[in-house]
């Protein structure tokens, strides 16, 4: 579920190095932090996504060549399905990044858009998750109370780790 992943980590990204601003006003939230503080999401997102789907498609592989009783190992990585992997990886990385960078950028642009209320950032990321939640819970026959919770309850979590670190 790359898009799951990538919304939830853009959030948890902008909580944590914008909390700080969002909920003191320690720094002004600006179209400017914003956005850098998306790419950030979207350039790790990006990286860990495409490493992990790719050691997992490759994974994968190995196990189908031990189930093939191929004698040698890598051998399919050599193949068409070698390449199918690695574009399939890049694939994931790109919608999970894509997903990271706008969970990331649409509670900081609230931010910016109220500025003597920067709080509104944090209660529309919080917000976010929940919603996030109850998404997850209709795919995966979940309890939505369940889900929609542990988001919100994580999400403040990592807030209030951004609140001490004060990175903006």
């Amino acid at each position: 579920m790359p898009v799951a992943l990538g919304f939830s980590d853009g959030i948890l990204n902008a909580l944590v190095l914008g909390a700080s601003a969002m909920l003191h006003g320690d720094g002004e939230i600006t179209f400017d932090l914003a956005y850098r503080i998306a790419v950030v999401s979207l350039v790790t997102a990006v990286f860990t996504v495409f490493v992990a789907e790719y050691a997992n498609l490759r994974a994968r592989l190995r196990r189908a060549e031990r189930q093939l009783n191929l004698t040698r190992s890598g051998r399919l990585a050599t193949t068409q399905l070698g390449r199918t992997v690695a574009h399939e990886a890049a694939a994931t990385a790109l919608v999970a990044s894509v997903c990271s960078f706008s969970g990331a950028i649409s509670p900081l642009i609230v931010g910016a858009l109220f500025p003597g209320s920067t709080w509104c950032a944090l209660v529309f990321a919080i917000g976010a998750l929940f919603v996030l939640g109850i998404a997850l819970a209709r795919a995966t026959s979940g309890h939505m109370a369940y889900w929609s919770t542990t988001l919100v309850v994580c999400g403040i979590a990592v807030a209030g780790v951004g609140i001490q670190l004060r990175v903006t």
